[in-house]
């Protein structure tokens, strides 16, 4: 969810966006894509940590972000928020403005330009890139035990808990495993699925579209 949250804007902003800064702002949004993962997590560290940039001012509200619940969501927001974005971005590039500028030429408000326009040309983006960006945060590892690190009960994700219990009792990882796996393939599928009155639509206009305009087939 904070992916969608964080990721649509920062896609609109990305496709739509002419400013000088934009190569910058896209560079860093794309970067824990080619960053390794324990690399984002010394980064979260160094940020939000008691020692980091933000960390002392987080610390004196009261709030501790590091090796808490609150850090394993940001180190898996930030592996998989690229994701998202580079889904995102590829829809409302490929729609491209054309629909949105006749829109408002005949006079629909920018927020009813958005829902009624903007919107369903990024919704097979975000279905793909949120599957994209979930399946990248249920295995995310190396980022989560830096920044999060293996509180159990705590900040202890099922990954991590297949690389501890691998050592100690190998049937319980591969359950695990296994668990993982099922879960990917369930979301994968429904995600991805095509209803059947979809498809038998999608079959009768590409039949329709193959009659001749005489009105019989041959």
């Amino acid at each position: 969810m904070l992916c969608i949250v964080l990721g649509v804007p920062l896609a609109l902003v990305l496709a739509r966006g002419r400013f000088p800064l934009l190569g910058l702002l896209r560079s860093l949004v794309l970067l824990p894509l080619v960053l390794p993962p324990v690399v984002g997590g010394i980064a979260l560290l160094y940020t939000f940590g008691r020692q980091g940039l933000l960390g002392g001012t987080l610390d004196v509200l009261g709030l501790q972000v590091a090796f808490s619940t609150t850090a394993v969501v940001l180190a898996q927001t930030f592996v998989a928020l690229p994701f998202l974005v580079v889904s995102l971005e590829g829809a409302l590039r490929t729609g491209g403005q054309k629909y949105e500028a006749v829109a408002a030429t005949l006079g629909a408000p920018p927020g009813v330009v958005f829902r009624r326009v903007t919107l369903p040309l990024m919704l097979p983006g975000l279905a793909s890139g949120a599957v994209l960006s979930f399946a990248r945060s249920l295995g995310e590892f190396g980022a989560t035990l830096t920044f999060a690190g293996s509180l159990q009960g705590v900040t202890r994700t099922l990954p991590l808990e297949i690389y501890l219990q691998r050592e100690t009792d190998p049937d319980a990882a591969v359950a695990l495993s296994l668990v993982l796996v099922a879960v990917a393939v369930a979301v994968v599928a429904l995600a991805y699925r095509r209803p059947r009155s979809s498809a038998r639509q999608a079959s009768g206009e590409r039949t329709t579209a193959a009659v001749p305009a005489g009105g019989a087939l041959p």
